[in-house]
């Protein structure tokens, strides 16, 4: 008589279990939260369609599964390219505190004069396509130099700096806005969205001052938290890069539109 191994059993439902609640965690307020419940309805249709006997439309739902997986893979796109891009991280890219420190000071800053500003901070996805839109500056991190490249009479102003490795690599850099429209805020315009369209594409977390209200928002895995104060934006930026292996900072969706900043 064959053993049976409920161990095997067990370790079996753990690790399903596991990967049903990341999947869910991914992409829990996203925009593909929307689709993997019609997939779920649809999925028990079918169920129900074979439990019933329906042949019809068993044999529809077969033809058309072939053509609806390349279709997930094509809307899943960039979903699928950042989970795996994160699946590949073995440890988080920990910025050194005292760039951390700079950046809050520098957007604490810029948000008391209304000096808009967009900071994006690099950690294990690379942005070199994006560094080499804007000008290369190269230096070490500081409020100074922060505040400076944004004052309106700078001409790198106009677009993103972009810090890697605890140097500010360049900046005036041109960042991709959302695949989707959001609606914003009215005082939340392009720098915003810029700000949540590489985060969506890519892991950078990105600092964003609003020129027209002074507030200060983080982007971060294409989810905004927005009116932070000094102590919340230093805490959430040192929660990102300095936390344990595996423990994930929690964002509030939002959906915004504009045409200022």
């Amino acid at each position: 008589m064959e053993t049976v191994h409920y161990w095997k059993i067990a370790l079996e439902i753990l690790i399903l279990w596991y990967v049903i609640y990341m999947i869910l965690l991914f992409v829990k307020g996203t925009r593909s939260e929307q689709l993997l419940k019609g997939l779920v309805i649809i999925a028990i249709i079918f169920i129900g369609t074979q439990q019933l006997g329906l042949e019809a439309i068993n044999w529809v739902i077969t033809r058309l599964f072939p053509i609806s997986v390349i279709a997930l893979l094509i809307i899943f796109q960039p979903e699928l390219r950042r989970g795996l891009a994160q699946l590949g991280q073995f440890g988080k890219h920990q910025e050194n505190s005292e760039a951390i420190d700079e950046i809050v000071k520098a957007a604490l800053s810029l948000s008391k004069k209304r000096i808009g500003a967009l900071i994006v901070i690099e950690r294990e996805t690379g942005l070199k396509s994006y560094i080499e839109t804007g000008t290369i500056v190269d230096a070490e991190v500081s409020a100074f130099l922060i505040s400076s490249i944004f004052l309106p009479q700078s001409p790198l102003h106009d677009g993103a700096a972009i810090i890697e490795h605890g140097r500010l690599i360049a900046a005036a850099c041109v960042l991709p806005l959302p695949q989707e429209e959001k609606d914003l805020p009215k005082y939340m315009g392009m720098r915003h969205r810029a700000a949540l369209g590489i985060s969506e594409e890519t892991d950078a977390v990105c600092v964003v001052v609003s020129e027209e209200t002074g507030n200060i928002s983080v982007a971060n895995d294409g989810k905004l938290k927005y009116e932070l104060d000094e102590d919340n934006l230093n805490n959430m930026l040192k929660g990102i890069f300095h936390r344990a292996p595996g423990k994930h900072p929690r964002f509030r969706t939002m959906s915004f539109t504009s045409n200022k900043d």
